[in-house]
């Protein structure tokens, strides 16, 4: 663990901002210098790419759009758009802004799906802790407990309403191009609660979209209370450092000008052309020599820390959706990815670890460590609980460094904003760059619209069956009689999904059924 070759590893691959104390240590990959120096060229490139796309170029041609999120932040603490959003959280905090019934807003409800509810639930999380919304008012000073609708799931919407007071709710819709149908699906279904509860829903509606979008006309046209307008040239997944992040932070009473000024900080430090000055394309460069230019290893993160336990999850988006592509930026089928999963640490050692340890060597691991204890507990003699999870640490990256296995270090002081900032403009940048390396737009998704299209089919087709059903009138049989029965024997598989779903839905029991040991057996009324 001591040998010469490590501590000189150690001083070798590891970058450090002397101002907030982040570090970023790649001595436990394998690499060689002579790789590392063999990027040279390809990290040239993705160099002057950088700076095309700060300087305003059109990047994701497949929308015609240039993409902002590294150079908007930069200015965003002295816009409009953020006096807007500062003005309007201390109304709603004070009461100047009130509900429909003249009650001061309590509680928050964040519909979005993707980054629109992942970042400001990382950021929620971190910062203000899982039991937030069990403080007082007094305790959360004034500020809003916060709930998120982020699925098109009947069981998490009824989870929400079963818990918020409508007469004290004010629910955030955010929604780029404002026709997300699981964004839309929970508007529709939260206008209707209010109705059935008498409470007027505009004034108890905001809005977060693209000046014209579906959902821009909607709010505006019914006079919600607010619409606040989200940048074209932004992304959902790298949209935290923007107003979809700012209003529910500045609700929730969380600073987002450190927030945006640590990611400021990493951006500066991350324009460094030199690939030992710049952290983030170190860690690119690591990515891209382990998974051999393929993603041939799947990337674990392991937050030491509760509070970063979301992490993951955010960082699952963040890479897969920009990096995992079927087409190169030459229209080649080259079927890129990185897999991403993760949890954190202390709980994994008695987890997944066992198998990082012992499995499959697939994968690299990120650690990230806190070194701040967020209370100082004493265990045993001068030893602390926060020693033991940097023990532990220590201890499974030693382990899995004697196996074989790859490890790279991020430490930080403490969770806050300016280091959340910092940890997700890091990222941000380093899938750019990445994404450079192996040729593909890490700025598109076609996949996503793949799967919107294809669910159309399933919705298309299902409106098509109950129509047949209507015209066909009662019938009993398996799903292959029925779809025989109604002109649709090469729709069988999808058909019985279809009566699955309406058996246990349809009201009355129109559509019920019944097992016969072999078959389900549908009864159509």
């Amino acid at each position: 663990m001591n040998s010469k070759d490590w501590i000189g590893r150690n001083h070798q691959y590891s970058l450090t901002d002397g101002v907030s104390g982040f570090t970023l240590c790649a001595a436990g990959m394998k690499f060689a210098d002579a790789e590392l120096n063999s990027l040279q060229g390809l990290f040239g490139k993705a160099h002057q790419e950088m700076v095309r796309l700060e300087a305003g170029a059109i990047k994701n041609p497949d929308e015609n759009r240039r993409v902002t999120h590294f150079t908007d932040r930069m200015d965003y603490c002295k816009s409009r758009i953020y006096a807007e959003v500062e003005t309007f959280a201390q109304e709603v905090r004070s009461g100047t802004v009130k509900g429909s019934t003249g009650k001061k807003f309590d509680s928050l409800v964040i519909n979005g799906i993707g980054g629109s509810a992942l970042g400001p639930q990382l950021m929620q999380f971190a910062i203000n802790g899982p039991y937030w919304n069990e403080f007082s008012d007094a305790k959360r000073r004034g500020n809003l407990k916060i709930y998120f609708l982020d699925n098109t799931d009947s069981a998490g919407f009824a989870d929400v309403i079963n818990v918020i007071d409508p007469e004290t709710a004010l629910i955030l819709h955010i929604s780029k191009s404002g026709g997300t149908q699981e964004t839309k699906n929970n508007m529709i279904s939260m206008e209707n609660f209010y109705k059935e509860k008498n409470v007027d829903f505009v004034r108890h509606s905001a809005a977060i979209t693209m000046s014209g979008s579906q959902l821009d006309k909607y709010a505006r046209s019914n006079k919600w209370l607010r619409v606040f307008e989200m940048a074209e040239s932004i992304g959902g997944r790298t949209s935290e450092t923007s107003v979809v992040g700012h209003l529910p932070a500045a609700l929730a009473g969380i600073s987002f000008n450190k927030f945006i000024a640590g990611a400021c900080h990493m951006d500066v430090w991350t324009r460094n052309e030199s690939i030992l000055d710049n952290p983030a394309y170190l860690m690119s460069a690591m990515w891209y020599i382990a998974g051999k230019g393929k993603g041939d290893r799947n990337m674990v993160i392991v937050p030491y820390s509760d509070r970063l336990i979301l992490l993951s999850r955010y960082f699952q988006q963040l890479v897969m959706e920009s990096i995992g592509k079927e087409k190169d930026l030459d229209g080649n089928t080259v079927h890129q990815g990185l897999n991403v999963f993760g949890n954190k640490g202390g709980t994994d050692a008695h987890a997944f670890i066992q198998q990082l340890n012992d499995g499959r060597d697939d994968f690299f691991v990120t650690f990230i460590e806190v070194l701040k204890d967020a209370m100082k507990l004493p265990i045993d003699g001068n030893t602390k609980m926060g020693d033991y999870l940097h023990g532990f640490m220590e201890g499974l990256s030693a382990a899995l460094r004697g196996k074989g296995r790859q490890v790279m270090k991020i430490s930080i002081v403490e969770v806050d904003e300016f280091s959340l900032g910092m940890i997700i403009a890091l990222y941000e940048r380093a899938v750019a760059v990445y994404a450079e390396l192996i040729h593909v737009n890490a700025f598109h998704q076609p996949g996503v619209q793949a799967y919107k299209l294809a669910a159309k089919e399933i919705l298309d087709l299902r409106q098509s069956v109950i129509e047949k059903l209507h015209d066909a009138g009662a019938c009993s049989g398996t799903a292959a009689e029925i779809a025989f029965k109604i002109g649709m024997p090469d729709n069988e598989i999808e058909i019985a999904g279809l009566l699955n779903k309406s058996s246990m839905n349809c009201p009355c029991g129109t559509i019920s059924r019944t097992w016969n040991g072999k078959d389900w057996i549908y009864a159509v009324k």
